[in-house]
C-alpha cells in the first residue's frame, strides 16, 4: 500500500479507485455468466408462402359492427349471438373464404371482442380483419 505524503496538512484529493474497479470486475464476471442463462427462447409459427395463386375474383368482404352496448351488424343488418356463430359457420365453409371484418366502437368491451373472434375462431374461421368504425 502506497502512502502519499501529504506537507500542506490538508484533505487529501486523490480518490482510492481500486475498491471500485474490483467491484465492477465482480459486477462484470456475474453479468456475463447470468446473461446467457436468461435469455428464454420464444416458437414463432411463422406464415410459409402460398403454393396456391391467389383466387381471381376474391367474395366481397364480410363487415360485422359491434357497437359499444354489444349490439352487433352483419353488412348493416342486426344480428344476435346464436345467429352470428351459425352464420360464421356457414361462411368458413365457403373456398375461398370471404375475410370478415370486425369494426367495433371505441368503447365496446374487449370481452365481446374476444367472444366474437373466438367463435370465429372455433367454427373454422381464418380470415379476420379489423376495421375502423365509419364515423
Amino acid at each position: 500500500m502506497a502512502f502519499a505524503s501529504n506537507k500542506s496538512g490538508g484533505p487529501m484529493a486523490e480518490i482510492n479507485v481500486t475498491p471500485l474497479v474490483d467491484v465492477m470486475l465482480v459486477l462484470l464476471i456475474i453479468f456475463m455468466i447470468t446473461a446467457p442463462a436468461m435469455t428464454q427462447r420464444i416458437l414463432i409459427d411463422v406464415p410459409q408462402k402460398s403454393t396456391q395463386p391467389p383466387p381471381k375474383d376474391p367474395p366481397p368482404p364480410i363487415d360485422l359492427g359491434i357497437r359499444a352496448n354489444g349490439d352487433m351488424f352483419w353488412n348493416g343488418q342486426p344480428i344476435s349471438t346464436e345467429i352470428l356463430k351459425l352464420q360464421l359457420e356457414f361462411e368458413s365453409k365457403k373456398n375461398p373464404q370471404p375475410v370478415l371484418q370486425i369494426q367495433a366502437d371505441e368503447e365496446t368491451q374487449y370481452q365481446i371482442l374476444a367472444d366474437v373472434m373466438g367463435t370465429a375462431k372455433n367454427v373454422g374461421y381464418k380470415k379476420i380483419g379489423f376495421a375502423s368504425p365509419e364515423g
